[in-house]
Formats: C-alpha cells, structure tokens, sequence
C-alpha cells in the first residue's frame, strides 16, 4: 500500500491576504518534507467560495508550484469539476496536459460534480444535471488528449474540428479516478474503469470495505471510458501521528471534528435544492447528525480515522490494506493545528509507518 497526502488547503477565518501567502507556502514545504519521507503522491481538492474550509479554489496552479519544486512525488486532483462553467473540458484538457509534460509524467487526472450549494449555486449549475455534463466532459477531455483533432457533438458541449496542444507526456493519457461518496458511485467508477477516490467520512471501515467490493465486483467487466483500466482504489482518511496516542489526540481532535462537522453541513446544504431522484439522495443520510453522539471517541472507535502513535497508525494502516485500499491518502492539515505539528505528523509517518508496508 502506497500514502499519499490529501489537501483541502484549509485557512482560518478571516485571515489577512500576508498570512494567507504564508499558509500556502507552508503548505508547499510539508509537501516537500511529505516527499522526501517516502510519500508518493499529493492530492488537491478543488473548491470555490468556502472561506477557512478550502481555499483550492485554482488546483491547477498549485499542483504546477508542487510539481515544480519536486522531483519524484505524484500530483493528483482530487478532483477537478467538470461540469461548466467551473471548467470548459477543453481548458481541463489543456491545462493538465501542460502540468503533465512539466512534471515529466507525475499527474493523476481525478474528476468530480461538487456537492454543495453554495458552488453550484454559485456558478449556476443545476444540480440534475452535473453527473450526465462530467461524463460528457469527460469523454470530450480524452478525445482533447488522444485524437489529432478534436471535435464533438453533444448535449451539453459542441466542439468545431480542432487541432489541441499540447497532448499529456504519458501515453496515451494520465490514470483517471472518480471522486465516490454514494454506493452507487462506487458501481459507476467500476464500470467506467476508473480508479477509486472512496472516503471515510461518517463510514466505518467496514461500511467503506463493503463500497471497495462493489467497485472491484464492476471493474471485472468494466467498459473503460479512457484507454485502460485504472484498477486503484485510494481512500481519503483524517489522519495525525505523534509520539503517542494522547498527544496525537490531544493535537487533532478539534481539526477532525471540525472538519466533520464542517463538510456534513456541506453536503446537506444541497438537499432543499434537488428535485426528486437526484443523484444526490444519498446526501439525506447525513441529515440530523447528533454531533453529541457522533464524538471523537465514536469515529476512532469505529476506525473511522487513523490517529495515534506510530503503532497505531500502523495497526490502521494494515486495516486499511486488508480491506482492499492500494494507497492511503492521508488528510493532515487542519485549519487551526500549527505548521510545525503538521509538519511533525508528516514525518514521524514517514519514517515509522511508512517503512512498514515496504
């Protein structure tokens, strides 16, 4: 099993645009601290108009600045929107084409639809519409990326005849993953190819195994919607790792809860604004969260995060692996826990858990 780091880029409120250029440098150096202990891949979200949750609002150039000042770790959206307007297919395909051949080959191409109102909302996009435009959007990338000229004719996109550069390094194009939160997701990535972006957000492990199942049952007869099948499933996990258990607690718990708290009232702000059938339903399960009852204590007894010493970590790491997972992206930087604990967890998990799964 491989780690990777996942990154919301998260602020606190209010800050001044000097601390904010600071936080986004530091963040670049835990990346390169993430690198040189063995970690092999880094992942952005990308989201807009989420103050203090997410300032991932232009992926593309942070992933560039990451590629640029690395040499060997992996750059993945995790994952850029598709439908439009938050991004034309063509400027996707442009875009990460171009960050692929600067960073010689290192991109991870994962895609999405956005889940909250306040996105949607605010890019106008209808939320009916949003998983039949990513696939459309889709499909026109991979035409953008493996065809001389480019054209296309469908519900959403009409494309005149062509010629796009440039094309990705890898040939014929970098690994695609599906962004999954429902069951159903997990089917549709299994079924397209793709590789797997699962979460552990209010899931048990075990829930989160038996989502894995239904994905590696669909990719046996998977029609794949790129050139190959991406067989990869990585899964998104709240993580912090310190000399012990107390202290790791004591250092993440309200980050973890924040952060749960957080992207609950998220994915529920959707619901008032969906018609019936909406490939969102799956959102109402959050609906009513008892935050008294949904404790700290309640997500790590449930293996719902990996949070403690080394031993520990790696105790959570070799459940993850039992239950198919094939790279742990590791959620480290919170909102209000210091760069230098951030940075402490990163390499503690480097070079105690990590050489474990060697």
């Amino acid at each position: 099993m491989e780690f990777g780091l996942l990154y919301e880029w998260q602020m606190p409120m209010g800050i001044s645009r000097t601390e904010e250029s600071r936080h986004f440098r530091q963040m670049i150096d835990q990346v390169k601290l993430a690198e040189e202990v063995g970690f092999r891949s880094v992942w952005s979200v990308e989201h807009h108009f989420l103050e203090g949750f997410s300032h991932a609002s232009a992926p593309e150039v942070l992933l560039s600045w990451i590629a640029a000042q690395t040499s060997t770790i992996r750059v993945g959206h995790g994952v850029r929107l598709l439908p439009y307007p938050y991004n034309h297919p063509i400027r996707a395909a442009e875009q990460a084409a171009t960050l692929d051949l600067l960073s010689q080959g290192r991109l991870e191409f994962g895609t999405g639809r956005s889940a909250t109102q306040a996105e949607l909302g605010g890019f106008g996009i209808d939320p009916a519409q949003t998983r039949p435009m990513w696939e459309e959007s889709l499909r026109l990338i991979l035409k953008a990326w493996t065809e001389p000229v480019v054209e296309h004719h469908g519900t959403f996109f009409d494309q005149p005849p062509r010629t796009m550069v440039p094309k990705p390094l890898q040939d014929p194009h970098p690994p695609l993953w599906m962004s999954c939160t429902s069951p159903d997701s997990h089917d549709v990535a299994g079924r397209l190819g793709m590789g797997l972006l699962s979460f552990t957000l209010a899931l048990s492990i075990d829930e989160v195994g038996q989502r894995i199942s239904r994905y590696r049952d669909q990719i046996k007869t998977a029609e794949p919607i790129g050139k190959f099948v991406n067989e990869q499933v990585a899964v998104f996990a709240m993580t912090h790792c310190a000399p012990t258990n107390a202290l790791a607690r004591e250092r993440a718990e309200k980050g973890v809860m924040r952060y749960q708290h957080d992207q609950i009232e998220l994915l529920t702000s959707l619901i008032p604004d969906l018609k019936q059938d909406s490939s969102y339903d799956y959102y109402s399960r959050f609906v009513g969260v008892d935050y008294d009852k949904f404790s700290y204590d309640y997500l790590d007894s449930r293996d719902m995060i990996v949070v403690g010493d080394p031993v520990r970590c790696i105790q959570m790491g070799k459940r993850y692996q039992d239950i198919g997972v094939d790279r742990l992206l590791c959620f480290m930087q919170y909102a209000d826990m210091p760069h230098e604990l951030t940075m402490e967890s990163i390499r503690l998990f480097g070079e105690e858990v990590i050489p474990a799964f060697a």
